[in-house]
């Protein structure tokens, strides 16, 4: 029951995003005041309220290079008022996955994958050269619905970020290390770097282009992913909810043994609750 869900609503996403940019075309002739709310968006850790329905499609998965996978990060974002100068913000990414023929001769899986936590302890107010940072702990959590979906191990590790936001422009960079504690011993241990440079810019009608990577290094299998994101976002509103709405390319310069070649896709909305 719930892979059929799973499925249908990671596959489907697609036409969602679609229906929701067609129904908001009308309210984006009349938003000229979400360009700050975009600028927002680009920063990781702005307190700002926001549930990011992040859509991938990538292929060429496996040893014979025929497996694909739809992927659904479900990413809340959610910031809390610590004291006078310091912001707490949690970051989540719950993935909703349907994918075949990725993991040699077992076929088909759908479900959930690991969830990954991050918080973040972030200065209310820029340093004085302008720049915006925060940092804190990360999390890897075992809840895949099949173990071919996760990693079936506990991770945790420190996290960061700064960036600088100056006129339209936004750049920076997100960065953790993941080493896995606890878990199934006849998985393989995890320690692994993520990195995320990024840089963005944001027009007086509210539309970011933005580039990044989201590199991983596995220092266990000493192999690099390697992903290029390019994204074109647009804020605007659906009836009285703002949103954001977005897509781009992805190419993949680097990759292990089993992982995604060639180019792949990613669509994007963003439910937005700004105070």
């Amino acid at each position: 029951m719930f892979d059929s869900i799973s499925t249908q609503a990671v596959r489907l996403l697609p036409s969602l995003l679609f229906g929701v940019s067609a129904l908001s075309f009308c309210s984006f002739a009349v938003a000229s005041d979400n360009e700050a709310l975009a600028k927002q968006l680009a920063n990781p850790i702005a307190s700002l309220i926001s549930v990011p329905l992040q859509w991938n499609y990538d292929e060429n998965f496996g040893p014979r290079d025929r497996g694909d996978r739809y992927l659904l990060n479900i990413q809340p974002v959610l910031p809390f008022s610590l004291n006078e100068d310091t912001n707490v913000i949690s970051r989540t990414i719950l993935p909703v996955i349907s994918q075949d023929n990725v993991v040699p001769r077992e076929g088909s899986q759908s479900g959930i994958g690991d969830v990954v936590q991050s918080v973040f302890f972030s200065p209310k107010q820029p340093t004085g050269n302008g720049w915006i940072w925060g940092a804190g702990p990360v999390a890897l959590l075992p809840t895949a619905s099949e173990d071919t979906l996760g990693s079936e191990k506990w991770g945790l590790g420190p996290t960061g970020v700064a960036l600088k936001q100056e006129g339209p422009w936004t750049y920076g960079a997100l960065a953790n290390h993941i080493w896995s504690f606890a878990g199934d011993d006849d998985r393989r241990d995890i320690s692994a770097t993520f990195l995320q440079p990024f840089l963005s810019f944001t027009t007086k009608t509210a539309t970011t282009f933005a580039l990044n990577t989201e590199s991983t290094y596995d220092w266990k299998g000493e192999e690099w992913s390697v992903p290029i994101n390019l994204m074109v976002n647009q804020v605007l509103k659906a009836g009285e909810q703002l949103v954001s709405v977005g897509g781009g390319l992805r190419y993949w310069v680097d990759s292990t043994n089993a992982g995604p070649e060639g180019v792949g896709v990613r669509l994007q909305l963003v439910l937005l609750f700004p105070k």
